[in-house]
C-alpha cells in the first residue's frame, strides 16, 4: 500500500483491518487501550445484580413501566460490558468494539424515562398548584423527549458502525450520537430546573396563581415521599455528570484523549450509571410511594382531595 493511500483512511477511527503487503502492518487497537477483563466482569455482575432485583421489584410492585425503563437500562449495560470483555480478549474484534459503543451510550436512556415517570407521581401527591407543568404533561413532554433523543442516538450509532465495517469515517454518525445525548442533556436539565422550582414552591407554600387562593393547609410530606425525593436527586446527578462525559468525550472525537483513557470511562460511564440504576433499587418507588394500586392516575391537587376528606368527616 502507498503512502498516500494509508494517508486516506479515517483518521478519527483508527483501522483494525490487516492490508496484505510485504511487510502487513499491525491492526490499530481501536480503544487505544486494552479493557480490563475484571473490571468488565465487575461491571457485568454489578448490572446483573441491579437488573435482577428491578425485575423482581417490577413484577412484585405491578410497575410494569419499570421493565421499559431500568430494566432495559440494565440490559443494554450487560451487553454492553459484556462487549468490552470479548474485546479485552481479542482487542483488535470490530464487533464487540461496535456492540459496546451504541450500547453503552443508548443504555442510560430509558434509565432517565424513569425520573420523569416517578416525579410526575410525586406532582400529583405534593400538589399539581406548585407545578409549572401539570404532572400528566410532565411526563409526557419530558419521555417523548427521551425518545426522541433514544432515536438520535441509535442513528448516529448506526451510521458510526456501517461506516466502520466499511473501512470508512465514522465521524457523521459520532456527531449524530453528540446531538442526540445533547439533546438528552438539554432536557434533563429543563427537568432539574422545573423539578428544583416544585420543591421550592411546595417547600415555601408559594402555589402559581392560575390556582387561585386556597383554604386548604398544604398536606405535610411524609418521610418516604421525602426519600423518593432525595433518590431522584441522587439519580439526576449520576445521569448529569454521566452525560457531560459523553458530551465531552464525543465532542473530542474518536481518536481522543478521553474516549482511549479507560479509568475516565469506568469512571464517569459505567460507575455512574450503576450508582443511578442502584439508587433506584434502594429508593424504589413501589417501596416509598406504594404499588400500582396505590398510585394516582389523574393529576389532582391534594389540597382538594385534604377538602373533601374533612367535609367527609364533618
Amino acid at each position: 500500500m502507498s503512502t498516500s493511500a494509508t494517508s486516506t483512511m479515517s483518521s478519527s477511527f483508527p483501522s483494525v483491518s490487516s492490508t496484505q503487503q510485504a511487510a502487513p502492518l499491525q491492526p490499530r487497537n481501536p480503544y487505544g487501550y486494552v479493557p480490563t477483563e475484571w473490571i468488565c466482569i465487575l461491571f457485568i455482575a454489578l448490572f446483573a445484580v441491579s437488573t435482577i432485583a428491578h425485575t423482581v421489584q417490577a413484577a412484585h410492585s405491578r410497575l410494569w413501566w419499570l421493565f421499559l425503563t431500568a430494566f432495559m437500562a440494565g440490559i443494554g449495560e450487560i451487553l454492553g460490558w459484556s462487549a468490552r470483555l470479548w474485546s479485552s480478549q481479542n482487542v483488535y474484534l470490530r464487533d464487540p468494539y461496535i456492540m459496546q459503543i451504541t450500547t453503552t451510550i443508548i443504555a442510560p436512556t430509558p434509565l432517565i424515562a424513569a425520573n420523569f415517570i416517578i416525579l410526575g407521581q410525586i406532582i400529583r401527591r405534593m400538589g399539581q398548584k406548585y407545578s409549572r407543568v401539570s404532572a400528566r404533561w410532565y411526563t409526557i413532554i419530558f419521555c417523548t423527549a427521551d425518545i426522541i433523543a433514544l432515536v438520535i442516538q441509535a442513528l448516529g450509532g448506526g451510521s458510526a458502525s456501517t461506516a466502520i465495517q466499511n473501512g470508512r469515517n465514522p465521524d457523521t454518525g459520532g456527531y449524530i450520537m453528540l446531538a442526540g445525548v445533547s439533546f438528552q442533556m438539554a432536557a434533563l436539565v429543563i427537568y432539574v430546573v422545573l423539578a428544583s422550582e416544585f420543591i421550592l414552591r411546595y417547600a415555601y407554600d408559594h402555589p402559581f396563581p392560575r390556582y387561585g387562593e386556597s383554604t386548604v393547609a398544604r398536606r405535610r410530606t411524609d418521610n418516604k415521599t421525602k426519600l423518593m425525593v432525595l433518590g431522584l436527586v441522587l439519580e439526576a446527578v449520576f445521569l448529569f455528570i454521566r452525560g457531560i462525559y459523553r458530551v465531552v468525550e464525543l465532542s473530542n472525537g474518536w481518536t481522543g484523549k478521553i474516549i482511549t483513557t479507560e479509568w475516565l470511562f469506568v469512571v464517569f460511564d459505567g460507575t455512574m450509571i450503576v450508582l443511578a440504576m442502584l439508587t433506584i433499587n434502594i429508593f424504589h418507588p413501589a417501596l416509598l410511594l406504594g404499588k400500582a394500586d396505590t398510585w394516582l392516575s389523574r393529576d389532582s391537587d391534594e389540597g382538594v382531595k385534604a377538602l373533601r376528606c374533612s367535609k367527609e368527616s364533618v
